[in-house]
Formats: C-alpha cells, structure tokens, sequence
C-alpha cells in the first residue's frame, strides 16, 4: 500500500477526500496545519479533524505553523493592502503553505504523495510529460485558479480525489460512511478574516497612518474623478478595492466606482462603470503549468478572478519576464493584486499577478477589483 499524506482541516471536502483514498487502499497519514489561533476559524476544526481520523482508523497529526503562516502569508496580505493592490492570500497559502510543508511532513513518516480536498484534476501529457492541472468536473467548486502556483515537483506527488465530484456528491458519500462533517457548512471567506472585515484587520496589523496613527498604512487623502476633480475624501487605501461601488459618499448623477488607488499621492480615482473595462493587463512572476515557458504569444482564456468568467485572451511575453495580456473585448473590474489565471481546453497552461492594466480611451489607467459592487 502506497503511504499518503492528506491535510486534514476538518471540513467534508478533505474528509471524503480521506475516505476515497482509505477506501482505494491507500496507507493514509492525516494532518491538520494549524495557521491560527482556533477562534478564527469555524469552530472545533482541529476536533472534527481529529474526529474523522478516528472514525477512519488513520494517524493523525497537528503541525503547529502559526509562525510560518503570520510571516508568509498574514503579513504580505496586509503589505498589499498597504500598497494599494487586492491581494489572493489563499493562492500564496496553498502553494506556500499547504503543498511545501506538507510534502515536508510526508518526508517524514514515510509518505511519497500528498493529497488534498480541492475540486481540479490532474493528468499529464504523453508527448511533453509534464503534470497538467485541469478544471473540476464541477465548475461551480472548481478551485484551479488557486493552484496555478504549483510546480512540476508539487503535482507529480499530488492527489485531488475530488476532482470528478460535485458538492451533493460529496456530502452523499460522507453520509453514507457516516462521517461526521457531513452537513458542515462551509467557510466563505479568507480564513484569518472570518467576518470579511479587511479594512479592520488591516489596521489592526499595519498601524495605519492619518490622524492619531503612526507610521505605515495611508491615512485620508482624495477621491477625485478622472480629470483631476476632487469630489470628496476617502479613509485610507486599504479600504477601498478597483471595482468598489459602495460606500464612497459621492454624490454623483451616476454611481461611481473606484478606477485607480495612487499610493503615490494616497489618491482614490473614481468614475462611472463605463470606464471600468480594460483590454490589456501585465502580469508579474509568472508560472507555467501546462507549458514549460511562454516563447511566443498564445491564446487562451484568462480568468481574473476565482468567480470569473474566463475570456478569450492572447497573452504575450515580455522582456522583462512578465506577460502582457490582451482581451478580445474590455473585462470589467481587472484589479492589481489578483491573480490571472490562463487556460486551454480546460487545463491551466500557467499564471501570474495583475499589476497593471489599460482602459487605453481615457487616463487614468483603470483597473477592476474583485469587490466589484461591494
């Protein structure tokens, strides 16, 4: 029997993921990462964990990573906000955090592959041989986009058991073997901001500057339109995303949304939705998946965010090792920060991160959020 490593967090999805593996006849070894405090989280995950473990008859362990997570994942997401971009942390954790120590762990007790509960497929092409991640068989769970980090190395010991399921599927099998996370909701939002609350944790973090803060994030500057009018003040960068519509207190003949966040003069740039669309964006350190490196420009369909739609694209590369990305039509609410994700066929040929994008009619350079309407 082949030993495996499955992190475990206690939800249904690794659960039944744990269960096809046992019962393939897999030698399964359960961990649970510990990134924060148990208050954060939904409650008793590390119990339901254990719970499951037990109920499978499988080892169990609990890697304490609270150190690693705040220095590798907590504070680069609250430096982005700081920065004026809308940062994708549970990319940055899966391929940081969840793979790379858990193939540290497998190392040792004994296990060759890792495997996890996320909806993709893998396979591997018989004329390159390279390790290709592919869309979910259900595209409404399909969590590709947050994988294009990983490496040949990663995928080549990885297992997606769920990969050809949807949910109903999965909560049928976890009630069928009685598994006790059966009907466990699940967790929407970042994990160390289980009330979605960002602004707060990001002051909370980041000493926020303004009017009795010290030194770090922006304090209040202006929100002006895209010919320089100021038309109000807003309450610092980190509260505001691209794409934003609520919550800025302009009143105006039109909604406004956020265009463009300046951290160079702590400016927010509004304007009607119209103004929104971008044709072209340049991503930065870019991963490639399905291709060994982008030689030549490619089309494929681009996803800019996890609940995008994905749009035909050419993408291109750039001397100085990015990408520049090229809508067949304008995409609405591309933001700096997030990540654009390529696919072809349903594989992901690679990806990379937003930080700049072109309306090309009007200046300033507007990009979009993931927040759009929030």
């Amino acid at each position: 029997m082949e030993r495996v490593a499955i992190a475990m967090s206690g939800g249904v999805d690794s659960s039944v993921a744990a269960v096809i593996l046992k019962n393939s006849g897999y030698d399964l070894v359960g961990f649970s990462l510990k990134f924060r405090d148990q208050e954060t989280g939904l409650p008793g995950d590390l119990r339901d964990a254990r719970a499951v473990a037990a109920r499978l008859g499988i080892p169990f362990h609990v890697a304490d990573l609270r150190e690693e997570f705040e220095r590798e994942i907590v504070r680069p997401f609250v430096e982005a906000y700081r920065s004026g971009l809308t940062p994708s942390p549970c990319v940055r954790c899966n391929s940081l955090m969840k793979f790379d120590r858990l193939l540290l762990l497998a190392g040792k007790v004994g296990a060759g592959r890792i495997a996890t509960g996320h909806y993709a497929r893998l396979g591997r092409d018989s004329s390159s041989g390279r390790f290709v991640l592919s869309e979910a068989r259900d595209r409404n769970k399909d969590q590709s986009y947050f994988l294009f980090e990983l490496t040949q190395d990663q995928l080549a010991r990885a297992l997606f058991p769920l990969g050809d399921l949807d949910k109903q599927e999965v909560r049928r099998i976890a009630r069928a073997q009685e598994i006790p996370v059966a009907e466990k909701p699940e967790s929407q939002e970042i994990c160390f901001v289980p009330d979605g609350d960002y602004a707060s944790f990001v002051e909370a973090h980041g000493a926020p500057g303004g009017a009795g803060g010290g030194p770090g994030t922006p304090g209040d500057g202006p929100v002006v339109d895209v010919d320089g009018r100021v038309l109000g003040r807003h309450r610092g960068l980190h509260r505001y995303t691209v794409g934003q519509r609520r919550g800025l207190g302009i009143a105006h003949r039109e909604p406004l949304y956020v265009l463009e966040l300046r951290t160079g003069d702590n400016t927010v740039v509004v304007g009607e939705r119209a103004l929104l669309g971008s044709r072209r964006c340049r991503v930065v350190r870019p991963n490639w998946i399905a291709i060994p490196s982008l030689d030549g420009p490619l089309a494929v369909r681009a996803r800019i965010r996890s609940r995008h739609e994905a749009a035909p694209a050419v993408i291109s590369p750039l001397e100085d090792g990015g990408v520049e990305v090229v809508f067949d039509s304008p995409q609405p609410a591309v933001t700096p920060g997030q990540a654009c994700v390529f696919y072809r066929d349903g594989a992901v040929v690679g990806g990379g991160w937003i930080r700049k994008s072109a309306t090309g009619a009007r200046p300033p350079e507007s990009s979009g959020a993931s927040a759009e309407g929030r």
